[in-house]
């Protein structure tokens, strides 16, 4: 099999971190930001979020896959399994008419950060996420939506 890697020499993965338990530094993910976590995967909200679809919500693999290249197929199904769940409790809590999932595998493909990931958007009626570009957030905005999730979840 060939492996397509984009990451750059000492690179650092900032999800390896929130999964070891770790903070990412200034606005990235806090641990307070996770919703779901077991054996394979954790997710959490993202902390770069698009005007009309906040709270969306990232689901990574615990063992650093850049791309859906290299992912095994187990825990491809478990990542969507927990997308899944995520989508089920955002419709339950947001409100959200709809939900929308995306996943980016190199640069061409838009992927800036190299471990596999992906994203579980709450949608709503003329929203333009796909015409509407991502900021960071304040690390303060995000336990609102993550306890909203987590308590559909538990």
């Amino acid at each position: 099999m060939t492996v397509y890697s984009h990451k750059p020499e000492g690179y650092k993965c900032p999800f390896c971190r929130v999964v070891a338990g770790k903070e990412t530094q200034n606005k990235g993910t806090k641990q307070t930001d996770i919703v779901y976590r077991n054996d394979h995967v954790t997710a959490f909200i993202a902390s770069k979020w698009w005007p009309n679809n906040k709270g969306h919500v990232l689901v990574v693999p615990n063992t650093h896959y850049e791309n859906m290249y290299e992912l095994p197929v187990d825990i491809a199904g478990e990542i969507h399994r927990v997308a899944q769940l995520t989508a089920l409790a955002m419709k339950g809590t947001y409100g959200c008419d709809g939900i929308s999932t995306r996943q980016h595998n190199e640069p061409a493909g838009n992927q800036d950060v190299w471990h596999y990931h992906l994203h579980v958007y709450p949608r709503y009626e003329n929203d333009h996420l796909y015409k509407t570009k991502g900021y960071s957030t304040e690390p303060d905005e995000r336990p609102f939506y993550a306890e909203k999730i987590r308590s559909w979840l538990f």
